[in-house]
């Protein structure tokens, strides 16, 4: 019985690789869009809000992936 309980925990490594992967998909995206708007616009205020936007859409669906990839099988 111990040893099915150990079996279904995370390590610190794999936590910490599927941390990095999630932060990844929730900040390249909100980057992304801040950078292009600015380049398009020229506007640092109209970036910023966009990006901002982006990036709790973002913050939104991450739940949804965590749950996802966070799961050992």
């Amino acid at each position: 019985m111990l040893s099915d309980n150990k079996e279904s925990k995370l390590t610190i490594s794999e936590m910490a690789l599927r941390g990095t992967i999630i932060a990844v998909i929730i900040t390249v995206p909100s980057i992304i869009s801040f950078v292009i708007t600015w380049e398009i616009l020229d506007n640092l205020l109209y970036a910023a809000i966009l990006g901002a936007v982006i990036h709790f859409i973002a913050m939104g669906f991450s739940l949804k992936i965590s749950k996802k990839i966070l799961i050992k099988k």
